[in-house]
């Protein structure tokens, strides 16, 4: 890499560090970042231990765990994505930001990364569920390591869709619908009593199919220990895919 490459590679990470920056100590110079984890981690307990039967089950995993955060996600990602591009919108400080020294990409993956962080911080919250199944027995700790990769995967879809949704509308309760219905669309496509309906009406390869475009197919093998390329890359499609669209929208609101 010649020195005029590395000055803008240098560049560009700086500017994407600086959005990261911002954005993250928007979140958490409000108490809305408290509360949200408050929130987050009352949610996976009560789902783990009262739903899940985490004692009951007298097994060292985590499956209990890790089997309702599609649905935890489906409702408390929007709420923390809804306001990325909703609130530029609703303010009137979309075109600030956009005369700031940083390209349109690089805003939109600064913005997308800093709310990821987030997210991982209220994931990584959770470790004392993962010491409490050690304490108890010998799980298989490579496998539930997986499971919080594809956790952090899945998390990151339904984040870089609701940036996507948030695009669209200065209106984040309009935002926040809208990504829930598309995240909810992604779930139930692999969801069992969908799958097994579908079979009564059509062929097998058209279910698999279906069930292929289904977060839960994915994160399902994950959640078992099973590193597959192609899960990693459905949700690192879903990922890109998503923030490209955010990116022609976003552009398009500059044309406008």
């Amino acid at each position: 890499m010649n020195a005029p490459a590395a000055a803008r590679h240098g560049s560009a990470v700086a500017s994407i560090l600086g959005i990261v920056r911002r954005e993250l100590s928007g979140y958490f110079g409000s108490p809305v970042a408290y509360v949200f984890l408050v929130i987050f981690l009352l949610m996976a307990g009560f789902l783990t231990f009262t739903i899940g039967r985490f004692f009951e089950r007298a097994e060292a995993s985590l499956v209990s765990f890790f089997t309702w955060h599609p649905w935890m996600y489906l409702f408390l990602v929007p709420a923390v994505g809804m306001r990325l591009w909703s609130e530029e919108r609703r303010l009137g400080t979309l075109e600030l930001l956009l005369t700031l020294p940083v390209t349109l990409p690089q805003a939109i993956i600064g913005k997308f990364l800093a709310s990821w962080i987030f997210l991982a911080l209220a994931l990584a919250l959770t470790a004392p569920v993962w010491i409490t199944v050690n304490v108890l027995g010998s799980p298989d700790n490579g496998a539930i390591l997986t499971a919080y990769l594809g956790s952090l995967l899945l998390a990151g879809s339904f984040l870089a869709i609701t940036s996507m949704t948030s695009a669209m509308t200065r209106n984040q309760a309009v935002s926040f619908i809208l990504a829930v219905m598309i995240c909810l669309l992604l779930v139930i496509a692999g969801y069992s009593p969908v799958t097994d309906l579908l079979t009564r009406w059509t062929s097998p390869a058209v279910v698999s199919a279906v069930a292929s475009f289904s977060v839960m197919t994915h994160f399902d093998a994950l959640q078992r220990g099973v590193i597959d390329l192609r899960d990693v890359a459905f949700f690192l499609s879903v990922i890109g895919f998503a923030l490209f669209a955010n990116a022609v929208i976003v552009r398009g609101l500059r044309a406008g």
